[in-house]
């Protein structure tokens, strides 16, 4: 047998959700078994269901299970695995986790501890590849970081400059600071942040490119010398640095730009002596520039796109590679079809900043996926609860069609179609940001949600609540005992509005509905599924689907997710204003990370006291008021739900 070759027979995946089912789909297609592990929260996730083995590794906590290496090594050696796939996040770009799986004698489906070492930390990677010619950005990556030396070398910089920790990704401990007085702030927040998600609190700065794109190259290499790029990807539409909608190709490389881009890329992988999948991510300015920022030593969450352009399984070119093969294609055999875009669906709140979100996914059904239709990656099903402790991330859509707008409508279409009632989701601002006239024309920087986020967050328009609420009504008055001529009192919440007036029913199928002194006819025909009806206002009829949970409506109408509150049936609650009474409540479920006062302490309202993690984002709790705190109902590392007390302010003596 050649010393190349690394042959395995059954692969441990060493993640959860929707990339442990990614990679068991291809696993299982070349003829490999498959282990799943799981934290005691994904006990019955689908992950764990569908492999053909399954080992519990540990709390709920990340660090207690998905990032603790010596559980994961224990559970490839009980369950007999002699491979492990890490999918992306968790440990898949620890070098440690890497190194921990050669020595255990476990093939590890990625590149060397030494490529991730090498390319893991921002400001070492960053001086391999000035090395190795590649453009990069001005900035500083120097050892000494201490406050006064940083800001000494922002100013030197230029405003506006980017703070960036040197370990991981997805956004986390990355800051633009604009001037000098923001500088120190900035610097504390990206380190605090940077110390809870790597354990490393190391920056780096460079100068803030105005309005870049984001694209990236994906890469292949193999042990046998070979390397190819398969295209870039543009990630620019993000928020909190975190991408949001990728596509393939990028509206604003041409060819010639994607030949350069790719030798350069190619070159990098070479220069460090790359194996597996990896991605070179660079920004685009305005003049044609490039600049290399980073490169991730894994699958990227994005590499679908890839796929749907190349009709190439790249985790399944992962495992060739690992097994010693060589690359499936050279470089001229890679051809590119179509365009593909992907949107992520997330558990967070547009509306409250991105807030991610967290409960139990009540209705859960994704739009038809096969030849000519979407693609969905997700893990979910109907009752599953989405816990605090992971990415907010629960399904991806892609869309791939012969242009870009016909991906682009195949994609508003299926979002439109997406039921997901119980947790708020960001279904509809991707709509809307699909739907946007820069988004639409191919022109989005990383700018974009910045420069549009106040229409794309907008309300709906006046009539199409109006619309909605009329629905909304006829579906508060089903069920036995609701259908008689008598009115019907109404009063609910719908999009923070009030809403009183009364319903009538005239006939089986039709309604009068009141409310605000406007009166429509509602006629509603049953539809084939649960909970499913045609409703018709003013001759229009549409599909709506629906769920109640408790006092709660929920409701897919007009493309759009609604939660209504009905008081009609709700149990009388009372929940005094937080800021008249003074009570600091949790916004989610989440692990309180930094306390900052104590009992006797004066505060000012606005004054930061609690911070909680969730999703791996830590989210600043504030004093409601000013007074005194006199009472302080956690600790760190508690675990709290939402709308708990955190802590109570009281009138200054």
């Amino acid at each position: 047998m050649s010393i190349l070759s690394t042959p395995f027979h059954k692969i441990l995946i060493a993640n959860r959700g929707e990339i442990a089912l990614r990679v068991m789909r291809s696993a299982r297609a070349l003829g490999y078994d498959t282990v799943a592990v799981y934290s005691t929260a994904d006990a019955g996730a689908r992950h764990v269901l569908e492999a053909d083995q399954a080992v519990c590794i540990g709390e709920p906590a990340p660090r207690e299970s998905y990032l603790n290496i010596g559980a994961v090594i224990a559970a490839a050696k009980l369950s007999g695995a002699d491979a492990v796939h890490p999918g992306y996040g968790f440990l898949a770009e620890n070098e440690g986790f890497a190194a921990a799986c050669r020595e255990a004698g476990l093939v590890f489906i990625g590149p060397s501890p030494e490529a991730i070492r090498a390319m893991g930390d921002k400001a070492g990677a960053k001086a391999l590849m000035m090395q190795a010619g590649v453009p990069c950005i001005p900035g500083y990556q120097g050892e000494d970081q201490s406050e006064a030396r940083l800001a000494s070398e922002a100013a030197a910089i230029g405003w506006p400059v980017m703070i960036k920790a040197t370990a991981g990704g997805g956004g986390r401990g990355m800051r633009l600071v604009g001037c000098a007085e923001d500088f120190a702030a900035a610097l504390t927040s990206a380190r605090s942040e940077a110390r809870s998600a790597f354990g490393d609190d190391t920056v780096l700065l460079e100068r803030a490119i105005a309005e870049p794109r984001h694209i990236e190259i994906q890469v292949f290499a193999d042990r046998h010398g070979h390397a190819v790029h398969l295209g870039e990807r543009d990630c620019s539409v993000q928020r909190r640095h975190q991408k949001l909608i990728e596509e393939a190709p990028s509206p604003a490389v041409t060819p010639a730009l994607r030949e350069r881009m790719g030798a350069v890329a190619v070159a990098a992988a070479k220069a460090i002596g790359y194996e597996g999948a990896g991605t070179l991510e660079f920004l685009l300015d305005r003049d044609g520039h490039f600049y290399f920022m980073e490169m991730n030593t894994r699958l990227q969450v994005e590499h679908a796109v890839t796929e749907a352009i190349t009709g190439l399984d790249l985790v399944a070119w992962q495992l060739r590679v690992a097994a010693g093969e060589p690359l499936p294609l050279a470089q001229e055999g890679i051809c590119f079809q179509g365009h593909a875009i992907e949107v992520r669906l997330c558990a967070e709140d547009a509306q409250q900043q991105f807030m991610p979100q967290s409960g139990r996914m009540l209705r859960w059904q994704m739009p038809e996926t096969g030849p000519g239709a979407l693609r969905v990656d997700h893990a979910l099903r109907s009752g599953d609860e989405i816990a605090p402790y992971y990415d907010s991330m629960i399904a991806k859509l892609v869309g791939h069609g012969a242009t870009r707008d016909e991906a682009r409508r195949k994609l508003v279409r299926g979002l439109r179609e997406t039921l997901a009632l119980g947790v708020t989701t960001n279904q509809a601002f991707l709509v809307d940001a699909l739907l946007h006239p820069v988004f639409a024309a191919g022109e989005a920087t990383t700018a974009f949600i910045g420069q549009q986020g106040t229409e794309l967050l907008a309300r709906p328009d006046t009539e199409l609540v109006r619309q909605a609420a009329a629905v909304a009504a006829v579906l508060l008055n089903l069920g036995p005992g609701r259908g008689h001529a008598m009115p019907v009192l109404l009063s609910f919440d719908l999009d923070g509005q009030r809403l009183r007036g009364h319903l009538t029913q005239r006939s089986a199928s039709e309604r009068v509905v009141e409310l605000a002194g406007i009166e429509r006819v509602a006629s509603l025909t049953t539809l084939a599924g649960e909970n499913q009806a045609r409703v018709t206002l003013g001759g229009l009829g549409s599909r709506v689907a629906w769920q109640r949970d408790g006092h709660r409506l929920l409701m897919l109408w007009g493309g759009r997710t609604w939660a209504i509150e009905d008081h009609g049936r709700a149990i009388a609650e009372t929940q005094a204003s937080t800021a008249s009474d003074g009570s600091l409540r949790a916004s989610m479920n989440g692990r309180v990370v930094a306390v900052r006062v104590a009992v006797g302490d004066t505060v000012q309202a606005g004054q930061a006291l609690v911070t909680l993690e969730a999703m791996k984002m830590e989210h600043v709790h504030a004093a409601p008021r000013a007074g005194v705190v006199t009472a302080l109902n956690v600790g760190v590392g508690d675990q709290v739900a939402t709308r708990r007390v955190l802590a109570q302010i009281g009138d200054a003596a």
